[in-house]
Order: structure tokens, then sequence, then C-alpha cells
């Protein structure tokens, strides 16, 4: 049986020819602190939740409100949603969140999914670039001023984004960014979120504001993974 992924749309969405941004976590949780960061600094409302069975059964509670973990924000102005989550998915996940992620955009007429990975490096230095599923992206990373990743392997969610748009020719970019791998890692947020304004038109980032998002955004991302790890290992007791 393969996991089924729910997608709640609490409002009525119009983001035809706009942008979807994937903000699941991948190598620590710069994705998920660079699109909080835009959710916080740019008008966004939240506009739908995304829960499966598979889900570990977490409510993240801020300013004394229960959330759901994995939440879809919309700024209908700028035409962008974000699929922002506090969850560190397991790898078997992947393809069916990037595949739900895919369907998504195709019902809303996304022109461009935007999704990220980071490399490790040391001091988190090193040259933000970009990776897409078709000409037309790979152009769009051109006019950006990015440089074009030639050779490579992308893992993951982003991976398989870009697998599959290049079949269905929807247009996927995955921006690749470093990191020390040490947290909060506010640079490696800063420059993701710097890249995706490039891409994105009329999206800002409020770099001050990003650095207490993102020992706020690590706080809860690591407790809800805890929290996951101690609900499994119960489980299979």
């Amino acid at each position: 049986m393969f996991p089924k992924i729910k997608i709640r749309e609490l409002k009525k969405i119009n983001l035809e020819e706009g942008y979807l941004i994937d903000g699941f976590p991948s190598m620590g949780f710069s994705s998920a602190i660079a699109t909080e960061s835009m959710i916080h600094t740019s008008e966004f409302e939240l506009s739908g939740v995304i829960s499966s069975e598979s889900f570990p059964p977490i409510s993240v509670i801020k300013e004394g409100k229960p959330n759901f973990p994995t939440r879809i924000f919309v700024n209908e102005n700028l035409k962008v949603g974000i699929f922002l989550s506090y969850l560190t998915l397991e790898q078997s996940l992947h393809r069916i969140i990037a595949k739900t992620m895919l369907s998504w955009a195709k019902k809303h007429k996304i022109k461009l999914i935007l999704s990220s990975v980071a490399v490790k490096s040391p001091n988190g230095e090193g040259e933000t670039i970009g990776v897409g599923s078709t000409e037309s992206a790979r152009n769009k990373i051109k006019d950006a001023g990015l440089k074009v990743l030639e050779h490579g392997t992308v893992p993951g969610i982003p991976g398989i984004l870009l697998n599959e748009g290049s079949i269905s020719g929807q247009d996927v970019i995955v921006i690749i960014f470093h990191t020390d791998g040490q947290g909060p890692d506010f640079k490696s947020s800063a420059d993701l979120c710097m890249a995706m304004t490039k891409l994105i038109p009329g999206a800002t980032c409020d770099i001050s504001l990003l650095q207490k998002e993102a020992e706020k955004a690590e706080k809860i991302i690591k407790e809800a993974e805890e929290e996951s790890v101690q609900m499994k290992d119960s489980m299979y007791r």
C-alpha cells in the first residue's frame, strides 16, 4: 500500500501562471527557514494543510495556537504558493510528496516549481547554483544571474521534482546552496532566500527577521523531529 497524502484547501486559491515553493527540509533546516522568512516578510495567508496517516501525529503550537506541521501559504498578489513543513520526512515518502506537489501545481496551473537542496561544505561557503527540468527553466536560471549545474546529482524530493518535471514539461528549478551543517544556519538560509527572490518577481527577504526566524524555526523542527522519533520507538517496541 502506498501512503496517501491529503491536501485540504481552506480557501479558494488562484495561482495561475504563478510559482510554488517546496519548503520541506532537506539537509538541515535552511529551506524551511528561508520560506518561513518569506511568509513573514510578504503578505502570505494560510490557505491549506497537508496531512497523511504516514505523518507523525503532531500539533505545532505557535503563539498559543495549534498548527498542522505541514501547511500551504499563498500570496495571490505575487502568485506564490509555499508548501511549508516542520517535518523531516522519511525517504520512503519523498516520491509521493513530490508527485503530490506536481499534481497540485498542475491543478492550479503553476508555471514554475522552486525547490532547493543543501551541499555541505566547510564554513558553508560556495557558489549558489541552479538546475532546471526544462530548457525554459534553465534559461530562467541564467536570466536570474545564477550558474547552471552541468554535472552532479540531486537527491530526495528535489530530484524527483526535476525528473518528473522533465517528462511532463513542468518547469522546476532546484537551487543548490552551501551549508556547514551547523544550526541555526542563518547564512545559508539568507543565501537561499536571496536566490529565490531572483527567480520570483516581487518576493522579498527580511534579513534581520531571518536571523530570528532561523533560531525559532530550527527549535520547532527539532522538537517535531524528536517527537516523531519517540513515537516511532514506542510504536515498534
